[in-house]
């Protein structure tokens, strides 16, 4: 039996600047609990029920509990002990401390029995309409609380990746050769030993991680993933029918590659796809915006859109102005016609990198076939 150290024996608590403070599975807990303290760790969302006696003999000072389930003895002993313990919330659809992303599988969960309105993420999306408006401080403090766990389980998952975001339109149809282009490139992206970064909706966000599931398998895997999906090119009128398609392909061909998806409960209208490996949602949509541009580190390709992708532009076009985030990133535009006359985007950022330099970090391009080549080019020239 490992006794509760002495204060002679005590080492002393992690700082929460420390590296590796967070607890975020129970082979972390075990792990932790064997050297006999868990002084100034941060646990996150932890069924701890079967880890009463070691929750009882070990030290906790300055420990941090989020979430976790504990028997009644063994959280009075750790607020005994010294740590802060922030209790389960039941009845929530979603869990606010959570320490990991989000998968598909957990999100569309009851969707292949009930549909999609029965899924966590539907739910969460409903919780958030009837809770945004109302005034109520806890649960805003709550979406704040999830939002800001969310971006820490982002952080920790792309440590040390380069990641491209690829940018575009919700309203991209499954069976145009747009979408399967937007697919086509974030694929040549991803076997280049790139991390492709999208939005996380429906339309061009898809078809992008579509495009880096696909990048494992031979080439012919895209085009039969394809004409599966045509047969539900949109998410309205059926986001069931159109959710449960990706599902098949999935099944058809499993353990496709790795990609983010960075979708919003604020368009919650738009249902995140099922083709990004890892999901962060966020509830606050400036938030989220902020983070999906701030990660993509090796630049942005913005494929043709409308209000969201003009925002998100600009958006990324500020801190290279500025030179905030450190040396400007790529930005390639992709659609000279889009871009310089139905939506003149391409004027205004020209006259805005004009002597700074950003002007070197900036393309446009014709087609979606030219945007890798535009990208590798801007990249040199960055370094």
């Amino acid at each position: 039996m490992t006794g509760v150290p002495s204060n002679a024996e005590s080492p002393a608590p992690r700082s929460a600047h420390d590296h590796d403070t967070e607890i975020e599975s129970l082979a972390e807990f075990d792990r932790v609990v064997a050297s006999g303290s868990l002084a100034g760790y941060r646990l996150q969302s932890l069924d701890l029920t079967d880890r009463g006696f070691a929750l009882l003999s070990t030290d906790t000072t300055d420990a941090v509990f989020l979430g976790c389930v504990m028997e009644p003895d063994a959280a009075a002993k750790v607020r005994a002990g010294g740590a802060l313990v922030f209790p389960p919330i039941p009845g929530l659809p979603f869990d606010p401390y959570r320490g990991t992303l989000y998968g598909a599988d957990e999100l569309f969960e009851g969707l292949a029995n009930e549909g999609y309105e029965a899924t966590p993420d539907a739910r969460a999306y409903d919780w958030y309409r009837r809770t945004r408006s109302d005034g109520d401080v806890f649960a805003s403090m709550l979406r704040s609380v999830h939002d800001d766990a969310i971006s820490d389980a982002l952080h920790e998952q792309l440590a040390g990746a380069r990641v491209v975001g690829i940018m575009g339109g919700h309203a991209l149809e499954r069976d145009s050769a747009a979408y399967a282009g937007a697919a086509r490139l974030a694929r040549e992206l991803s076997r280049g030993g790139l991390t492709v970064a999208t939005g996380g909706g429906p339309g061009a966000m898809e078809a992008a991680n579509l495009g880096a599931y696909a990048a494992p398998f031979e080439d012919g895997m895209l085009d039969s993933a394809l004409e599966l999906l045509s047969a539900v090119p949109h998410f309205t009128p059926s986001v069931t029918d159109w959710a449960r398609a990706a599902f098949a392909v999935r099944r058809s061909r499993p353990g496709g590659g790795t990609s983010i998806g960075i979708p919003t409960w604020f368009y919650g209208h738009e249902p995140p796809n099922a083709f990004a490996s890892h999901i962060a949602k966020y509830f606050v949509n400036a938030v989220r915006e902020d983070g999906l541009l701030a990660h993509s580190n090796a630049g942005v390709v913005f494929l043709p859109g409308a209000a969201g992708t003009v925002q998100e532009i600009f958006d990324n076009a500020t801190p290279n102005f500025y030179g905030s985030r450190g040396e400007p990133t790529p930005m390639v535009l992709v659609n000279r016609e889009h871009w310089t006359e139905r939506l003149p985007t391409w004027p205004l950022l020209q006259a805005l990198a004009e002597g700074r330099p950003m002007a070197s970090r900036i393309a446009l391009v014709d087609s979606v076939d030219e945007a890798p080549e535009a990208l590798a080019r801007l990249t040199a020239a960055e370094a």
